[in-house]
């Protein structure tokens, strides 16, 4: 077991301010290493991450160049990938700086690759996540530490009478990359059938977004039946899991999707996007997942899509590009199928019971701190 009085300072990204699934893994793990016992020093850090302004970089090499001797830094790869200059002055000072990995940058790999290979360690928040990694940068020792689960109570759903209005929600901030806009498409394609829906997360990440989805609510004829609430927390967003029956993330990107777990800890099944990280976390606690070491065994080489049988998965990842008709097929399908709605639902209440909770991240994270540099995630020099 690693000491539980390790210092740790931990620099996360203070800019996001609407409830993303990163900022709920950071708040998590944080309360989590303190119950564990180590000191943790959280770090907001503001700034036009990822890459920041001349201001915002020199802010983060002082805080990177400045932890107490003995101490080691994690930070945010928001903040990190964006800044390899920063990373890898720390390294030269000798401070113990590694990348906690939420999602991968893409659009600047070279500034990606040198603040990778600067740091002591990484970690990823997803097995898929890590593969591509490794597969891009050539890094190996890359360490995983899922999202943990918070408990919380079964939904009822509006079904379980059965005499209820199927419910959908989709829980994630109003952003193309959510898609909502294909949502909005597939549903309006149903209307034959009924059906209600609600669209949770912040309207201020992307108010220009935000106002087209809810013009296009009021173009398809929706507003009956869809709702828009903006973010929701407390009681009321509670009520909404509570009736919810179905829930749908179709991101175009995903490392993990949190809001995955977090219906499957309330038994609702999920519908996700195929060749994204939520499709791993759609078999979080499987017995599959269970059998093959948990969500916090090795990550393998190559992650494939999940081989479950569609019985056993609770819910379903379907291929989407820009046309919404497989979306819509699907939700037709289970529309009009209970035995199908009972599969799913009975899939994920059996899912319920073997999700690990934020303890087992933070043993994770803490265990991967302490290990010092040695095997710090550095290899060949590939990308």
């Amino acid at each position: 077991m690693p000491p539980a009085s390790l210092r740790i300072r931990f620099v996360v990204p203070g800019n996001v301010r609407h409830n993303s699934g990163g900022n709920v893994y950071n708040a998590a793990l944080a309360a989590e290493l303190t119950a564990l016992g180590a000191d943790v020093e959280t770090c907001p850090l503001d700034g036009a991450w990822p890459g920041g302004s001349a201001r915002d970089r020199r802010r983060l090499a002082r805080l990177l160049c400045t932890a107490t001797p003995g101490s080691v830094t994690l930070v945010d790869s928001l903040l990190a990938c964006g800044a390899p200059d920063e990373l890898e002055a720390a390294a030269a000072a000798g401070q113990r700086v590694w990348v906690l990995l939420h999602m991968p940058l893409p659009e600047h790999p070279e500034r990606e690759r040198r603040a990778l290979q600067a740091a002591a360690g990484v970690i990823c928040i997803s097995r898929s996540a890590a593969a591509g990694i490794r597969a891009r940068h050539g890094l190996d020792g890359i360490r995983v530490a899922l999202p943990g689960t918070a408990p919380a109570a079964l939904a009822a759903g509006s079904l379980s009478a059965g005499s209820g209005v199927p419910h959908f929600i989709a829980v994630a901030a109003l952003l193309p990359n959510k898609d909502q806009m294909l949502l909005l498409a597939a549903l309006s394609r149903l209307t034959d059938l009924p059906w209600t829906a609600s669209l949770i997360g912040s309207d201020t990440a992307d108010p220009a977004y935000a106002a087209q989805l809810r013009a296009e609510v009021d173009g398809l004829g929706l507003t009956r039946r869809l709702s828009i609430p903006g973010e929701l927390r407390g009681p009321a967003l509670d009520a909404e899991w509570g009736a919810a029956d179905l829930s749908l993330l179709i991101s175009r990107a995903e490392t993990y999707g949190l809001v995955v777990t977090e219906s499957l800890a309330r038994g609702v099944p999920v519908l996700v996007r195929e060749g994204t990280g939520a499709v791993e976390a759609l078999a979080a606690g499987t017995l599959k997942d269970t059998l093959h070491g948990g969500p916090f065994g090795p990550p393998p080489d190559e992650v494939p899509e999940s081989d479950l049988p569609e019985s056993e998965l609770p819910g379903a990842a379907v291929g989407l590009g820009t046309d919404p008709a497989p979306l819509a097929d699907l939700l037709r399908r289970w529309l009009s199928e209970p035995g199908l709605r009972q599969r799913w639902r009975d899939a994920a209440a059996a899912a319920r019971g073997r999700l690990p909770g934020w303890d087992a991240t933070a043993r994770t994270v803490l265990e991967s701190l302490a290990t010092g540099t040695a095997d710090s995630g550095k290899t060949d020099s590939a990308g």
